[in-house]
C-alpha cells in the first residue's frame, strides 16, 4: 500500500519515507540491518519496534536514495534478517529535524 507517493520529477527534493515492515521483524536484527541500509544510501532517521510486531522506519533524505531504500526493504530476494511479507509506507516533505540514523 502507497499513500501520498511523491511526484518523480524532482530527483533531488528532501523528502521523508515512513515504511512499516510486516512479518517476522522483531528479534532477528531488522533494526540494525535497516540502519546500515540506510547510512550506506546517506539517509538521516530511525527504526523502532511497534507493540503490534512491526518495525517502524523514519527515513530522510534526497527522493532518488529513498526511493533505493524502500526497494531494498521491499525486495524479497534481498539477504536479512527475518522476513518481510509486506511493506506499508507513507510519503511527506522532509522536515529536517532528524541527523544519522539510529535504532530505538
Amino acid at each position: 500500500m502507497v499513500t501520498g507517493t511523491p511526484d518523480s520529477g524532482q530527483s533531488d527534493s528532501a523528502l521523508r519515507l515512513t515504511a512499516w515492515l510486516h512479518g517476522h521483524v522483531q528479534g532477528v536484527g531488522m533494526r540494525w540491518w535497516v540502519r546500515a541500509r540506510a547510512l550506506e544510501h546517506g539517509l538521516s532517521g530511525w527504526a523502532r519496534n511497534t507493540e503490534d510486531g512491526r518495525v517502524e522506519v523514519v527515513a530522510e533524505g534526497a527522493e532518488e536514495q529513498l526511493h533505493r531504500f524502500i526497494a531494498l526493504l521491499r525486495d524479497p530476494q534481498m539477504d536479512r534478517p527475518g522476513r518481510v511479507v509486506s511493506v506499508t509506507e507513507r510519503w511527506m516533505p522532509a522536515q529536517g529535524d532528524l541527523s544519522s540514523f539510529h535504532e530505538r
